[in-house]
C-alpha cells in the first residue's frame, strides 16, 4: 500500500481521468450519468501472497533461459515490494550471465530505484528514480518499461512508482536500438545479481512478480487508483507476456517458482522454503519490527527473516537490544506471538508494549519495562517489569517457548500466554472485569495513547534470538489459528474479539 512516507515520495494525486471520485452533490451525479462518467466498481484484485527473501540465508529464485525472445530490446518489469532495510544495494532482479554482463532492477545504497545494464566493466546505461524509497514496512509497487527502439530519448525507459511517473537521473543514457541481456538466452535470478551470490541480495517481501516481454506497459496495466481511498491498488493483468514473459504468484508454497502466466517459465528455488511464503501483502499489510528503532549505539540487533528475526550482539556496556512493531493501536484488542529462540549466553526475553519509540534506539536503549513508559514479561523470573520494578506474574520462559500477548486497549489490560496457557489465570475475554491481567493504565511516554509491540534483551546477552509472529510467521506453524476475521497464521487460538495486527484489521477495528 502507498503511505505517506515524510515527503520523501510524497502522496498520491490522482491523474485527471474521466472517472469519477470523492463526494458528489446531486447536481454533479445527474451530470455524470448522463455522460457515461460515473465510477463503476473499482477493479480491484487481491494479492494473497509473498514471498519472504532474506539476504543472511542467500534466498532467491533463478531460471536458464533458451531460445529465442519476442523482442531484444522492449520489456516491462512490474513489482510490489516491500523494503525491510535501507542504504544497502539490493538486487530485486537480474538477467545476464557471470561476466558481468547484466540487466537488472534494484535500489542503490540511495534508496532510489534503479534500473540498468552493465557491459563487463562498463555500463550500458544507469538510470534512477529522483524519489527515495525509505518507508520500511511499507509497499511499493514499482515499475521499469523500457524500448530502446524509440527515436526520443525520455521516451525510451520509464520508471514508475505507486502508478507516478518519476523523474530520472542517468549515470549512462539509454542508447538506441540497444539490445537487452535480460531478453537473451542467459540466466535471470529474483534476489540476486548473476554475478555473485555473496553481496547485494534481496532483503525484504516480493509479491506479483511480472516480466512481458516485447511490450513497454504502463502501470495501468497492472494497477489503479482507488477513487474513493485514492490509494494505488492492484489490479488484473490481461494482456500477453511474450516469449519470455512470466508471473510469479507465490501462491503455492511447495512450487514459490511457479509461473502462473500459461508460459511455463517457472522458476528454480534456492534455499527458500514453504516458510518463506507469506501472507503479508500490499493487499494485507502486517506488522514487523521497525528498523529503524534498532538502537544506533553498540553492536544493535540483527533482523534476518522480513525484520520478524532479531539476534543481540550483546554489549559490555550494558545497553539492550531488541524492536518495536511498526503497527501500533489506540484502540481495539490485537494478539501476536513471540517465539524464544535459541541462545549461546543463557539470555531471556523481556515480551511486551511501549509508549517509547525511542525506547531501543537511544544511545542508551532501555530494556522493556525498563522504564515508566512500558511494560515486559521477563523470562528469566516469569515476572511483569514497569519502570524497572517487577511484579510477581508467571511462569518463566525461555529457548522455544511461545509467548502470547493479548492486548486490550479498550479496557486498558494486558495479558500473557505460555505455549498456549494464560499466565496468572488469565482470561482475555473478561473485559473490564481484567481477570489475571496486568493494567497498563499507567504507562507514559512519547506516543501516550499509542501502544506499540516491543521486545528485548534485559541483559544485555548476545545470540538471544526472538522471532515475531504478528500474523505472518517466520517459523513453521504446526496447528494454525486464524482471527475470527481470518487473518494470520497463528501457533495458539486467537482469543475471541482478538485481531491480528495488519491493515485490514486496522481498517475495521483500529
Amino acid at each position: 500500500m502507498n503511505q505517506d512516507n515524510g515527503g520523501i515520495i510524497g502522496k498520491i494525486n490522482t491523474p485527471t481521468t474521466s472517472v469519477a471520485s470523492g463526494v458528489w452533490s446531486i447536481e454533479q451525479q445527474f451530470e455524470a450519468q448522463s455522460s457515461s462518467t460515473w465510477p463503476l466498481a473499482f477493479p480491484q484484485t487481491t494479492i494473497a501472497n509473498s514471498c519472504r527473501f532474506d539476504d543472511a540465508s542467500s534466498d532467491n529464485l533463478s531460471r536458464t533461459f533458451s531460445g529465442s525472445s519476442t523482442s531484444n530490446r522492449i520489456l516491462t518489469i512490474s513489482c510490489w515490494y516491500k523494503k525491510v532495510e535501507n542504504g544497502i544495494s539490493q538486487y530485486i532482479f537480474d538477467g545476464g550471465n557471470s561476466s558481468g554482463n547484466e540487466n537488472a532492477l534494484s535500489f542503490n545504497t540511495d534508496d532510489e530505484f534503479l534500473f540498468g545494464q552493465y557491459n563487463g566493466s562498463s555500463d550500458d546505461f544507469a538510470m534512477a528514480t529522483d524519489a527515495k524509497c525509505r518507508d520500511l514496512g511499507a509497499w511499493y509497487h514499482l515499475v521499469a518499461a523500457i524500448d530502446t527502439t524509440q527515436s526520443t530519448q525520455a521516451d525510451r525507459l520509464k520508471m514508475y512508482i505507486n502508478g507516478n511517473e518519476q523523474s530520472i537521473h542517468a549515470g549512462t543514457q539509454v542508447p538506441q536500438n540497444l539490445d537487452l541481456f535480460t531478453l537473451g538466452a542467459s540466466t535471470k535470478y529474483l534476489g540476486r545479481p548473476v554475478w555473485t551470490s555473496s553481496s547485494r541480495r534481496l532483503n525484504g517481501y516480493l509479491a506479483e512478480f511480472y516480466l512481458i516481454d516485447g511490450q513497454q506497459l504502463t502501470p495501468t496495466s497492472f494497477g489503479a487508483f482507488n477513487p474513493v481511498t485514492n490509494i494505488w491498488e492492484p489490479i488484473q493483468y490481461t494482456g500477453t507476456f511474450g516469449n519470455y514473459g512470466f508471473k510469479l504468484d507465490f501462491t503455492d508454497s511447495s512450487a514459490l517458482g511457479a509461473d502462473v502466466s500459461g508460459n511455463s517459465n517457472n522458476f528454480t528455488v534456492n534455499n527458500l522454503t514453504s516458510v518463506d511464503q507469506s501472507t503479508d501483502t500490499c493487499s494485507n499489510n502486517f506488522a514487523t519490527l521497525n528498523p529503524l528503532n534498532n538502537t544506533t549505539d553498540g553492536n544493535p540487533a540483527v533482523y534476518s527473516e522480513g525484520a520478524l528475526k532479531f539476534v543481540t550482539a550483546g554489549d559490555a556496556s550494558g545497553k539492550r537490544y531488541g524492536g518495536t512493531g511498526t503497527i501500533g493501536v489506540s484502540k481495539g484488542k490485537w494478539y501476536w506471538e513471540v517465539k524464544h529462540g535459541s541462545t549461546d549466553g543463557g539470555g531471556t526475553l523481556s515480551i511486551g508494549i511501549t509508549h517509547d519509540m525511542g525506547l531501543l534506539s537511544r544511545s542508551s536503549p532501555q530494556y522493556v519495562g525498563g522504564d515508566n513508559a512500558s511494560f515486559g514479561y521477563y523470562g528469566g523470573d516469569g515476572d511483569i517489569y514497569h519502570n524497572n520494578s517487577d511484579n510477581t506474574y508467571g511462569n518463566t520462559f525461555g529457548d522455544g517457548d511461545i509467548i502470547g500477548v493479548a492486548l486490550d486497549v479498550d479496557n486498558s489490560k494486558l495479558y500473557f500466554s505460555k505455549n498456549g496457557t494464560w499466565q496468572n489465570s488469565g482470561d482475555p475475554t473478561s473485559g473490564s472485569t481484567g481477570t489475571g491481567a496486568f493494567s497498563i493504565d499507567s504507562l507514559s511516554g512519547t506516543v501516550d495513547g499509542v501502544y506499540v509491540p516491543a521486545v528485548s534483551d534485559i541483559n544485555s546477552t548476545p545470540n538471544v534470538v526472538g522471532e515475531m509472529n504478528f500474523g505472518a510467521p517466520p517459523f513453521s506453524i504446526s496447528s494454525g489459528n486464524a482471527d475470527a476475521n481470518g487473518h494470520g497464521n497463528f501457533e495458539y487460538a486467537v482469543p475471541s474479539g482478538y485481531f491480528a495486527l495488519c491493515t485490514k484489521n486496522l481498517a475495521e477495528f483500529g
